[in-house]
């Protein structure tokens, strides 16, 4: 009574008006419930867009992205280079019998009760269906076969894969993005010279975690949650959307500063400016060193002569003037890495002389790299090319060196192309850059003259690496037989048109040598051979680096896989 008398009855009726709202605004407050569906979508945005879904015709590593969120590989490593199953049931060892103890063969338990997102369960037919497809010539599939002897299904969960001779490399079959398997009920019409025509190329039928069920190549790639995925339940987003275009710059600001996305795939973008980009608090960087290297490839053949048939860069013309060594070599004196790594990357950049660099134990001690314009006219001159007509450009019997320098769009590299572009008109060379959009550059498709692969240029400049801890496909791809060329629809991944025997006897011992040590010696010398004869010039080790949103939660690149290889783990925090 003594309170209440306090009180005019008008504040008294106000406070219980007040306290009214308030337990009934308490009572109508949302109470917590599932995420909108905006919430469940997951936007990714690559700035280079797949352009084919079938990993076993891919070339570019936008492909095996936008594939790995759909089909998987019977293992695959994680960052700490510890093998994974993912359609295996176990990783096979000496001790559980499932690697041979004489190097011949290896012998892979598969899980049961896996389904392809058509329905139709998974057996040790499609591995070995798969191994069929790429290693079919007609099929001019970009994965190596060059060491299996066959494939063969002991049972229906039991696939013994089979070796030419002794093969430390066992690993490399059927792991990682390179070893997804495909469907033999959809694919196996198309196995041989019809691989392209394959409906699955766009729309894959897959056992990963989501189906694809939109694609529209060079633009975008929607996916749906696969109903008969083993752990459908623990997926997290109803929808993913993987959508090209744009540059670098725009995916990390997309990122990073307004959120219209989830993820950024390979954030190209200068140091200063990325920095600045990350200063809003939105998300944040994630990198991943690896094999990844930044190069220059050199063009052993004439890219402007052309045979009968119409096949230009072809073996049968050498290049006019880098068939000579000393040539090479002094354009190797004028890339100066430590400028590029330090302006352009900074921490996501380190200048290199190697070209295998990881694991880092096959990184060879034995090469430097050096800046020096006047050794690389040095070099010229003693080769000959002077400017003898007052132009400018260096010339010899009346071929002026003038190059072709061609990348794919994208600001790194239009300013690398710059740096070295001045570099090199300094000593008289003259430049022509050549921009090609990426979605066409690392293209596989063999009609397109601008493609990696058809290297219709002198200098071309991307990133590639080992895929795997084990370097031996990698460093294949400079044998004489992977060469790319007409004969077999430009699918080799030997672009330069190098051919040294003494480089494929190395590669070859290295493919029997079982003694750890000596065949990290016998990498470490292909390394060498390769800087030594200028191949190509490293510039900077390129780790993957990627934007992430601070809403995303699970991401956990690793350097042997695609970057969506763990998508069935990400979620909303």
């Amino acid at each position: 009574m003594l309170v209440c008398s306090q009180f005019s009855r008008g504040k008294i009726f106000a406070l219980s008006l007040l306290i009214s709202v308030l337990l009934l605004t308490a009572c109508s407050s949302p109470q917590p419930e599932s995420l909108s569906a905006t919430d469940k979508t997951l936007r990714l945005l690559y700035w280079q867009a797949p352009t084919i879904l079938n990993p076993h015709l891919a070339t570019g590593i936008k492909d095996f992205e936008g594939s790995r969120i759909t089909y998987e590989p019977l293992a695959s490593y994680d960052k700490d280079g510890k093998l994974i199953p993912f359609l295996a049931a176990e990783i096979p060892t000496v001790e559980n019998g499932g690697i041979a103890k004489d190097g011949k063969s290896v012998t892979w338990k598969l899980k049961q009760g896996v389904k392809w997102s058509d329905g139709k369960s998974f057996t040790a037919a499609d591995v070995v269906f798969t191994y069929e497809f790429f290693s079919n010539p007609a099929t001019a599939s970009t994965t190596n076969a060059e060491l299996l002897k066959s494939v063969e299904a002991i049972d229906e969960y039991t696939v013994k894969i089979n070796f030419k001779g002794v093969n430390p490399a066992w690993s490399e079959a059927f792991v990682g993005e390179n070893g997804m398997v495909l469907p033999r009920h959809v694919f196996e019409k198309y196995n041989g010279t019809k691989a392209r025509e394959a409906p699955a190329n766009l729309i894959p039928v897959g056992t990963g975690p989501y189906k694809v069920v939109e694609f529209k190549p060079g633009d975008i790639v929607v996916y749906e949650p696969n109903p008969f995925f083993r752990e459908a339940d623990k997926l997290f987003f109803e929808r993913i959307e993987l959508k090209g275009g744009g540059d670098a710059t725009s995916a990390a600001r997309a990122v990073l500063q307004t959120q219209d996305v989830d993820y950024g795939w390979n954030i190209q973008v200068e140091a200063p400016i990325l920095k600045q980009l990350q200063a809003a608090g939105k998300g944040k960087i994630v990198t991943s060193f690896g094999g990844n290297v930044e190069r220059i490839l050199l063009n052993y053949t004439d890219p402007n002569k052309e045979t009968p048939d119409k096949e230009r860069s072809s073996v049968k013309f050498p290049h006019p003037f880098f068939r000579d060594k000393r040539v090479r070599q002094a354009l190797s004196y004028v890339v100066d890495r430590d400028t590029i790594a330090k302006r352009l990357y900074g921490t996501t950049g380190k200048a290199t002389a190697n070209i295998l660099v990881a694991p880092d134990i096959y990184q060879s001690p034995n090469n430097t790299y050096q800046f020096n314009l006047k050794k690389a006219a040095d070099l010229l001159d003693e080769a000959g090319w002077k400017d003898s007509n007052g132009n400018g450009i260096r010339d010899k019997n009346g071929t002026e060196m003038n190059v072709v320098f061609q990348t794919s769009v994208n600001p790194l590299r239009q300013k690398t192309q710059e740096i070295i572009k001045q570099a090199l008109t300094s000593i008289g060379v003259g430049v022509e850059l050549k921009n090609i959009d990426a979605s066409i550059f690392f293209s596989s498709d063999p009609a397109n003259p601008d493609t990696v692969s058809h290297f219709y240029a002198d200098m071309e400049m991307f990133t590639s690496g080992n895929t795997n801890p084990d370097p031996g496909t990698y460093m294949k791809r400079w044998t004489c037989d992977e060469i790319a060329q007409k004969s077999n629809s430009w699918s080799g991944l030997n672009y330069p048109r190098y051919c040294n025997p003494e480089y494929d006897a190395l590669w070859k011992q290295s493919t029997t040598e079982l003694n750890p040590d000596k065949r990290q010696q016998l990498f470490i010398q292909m390394n060498d051979l390769l800087i030594a004869d200028v191949v190509m010039i490293p510039i900077v080790v390129r780790p993957d680096v990627s934007a992430v949103s601070n809403r995303l939660v699970g991401v956990d690149l690793t350097p042997w896989d695609a970057e969506t290889w763990n998508i069935k783990d990400w979620g909303r925090e």
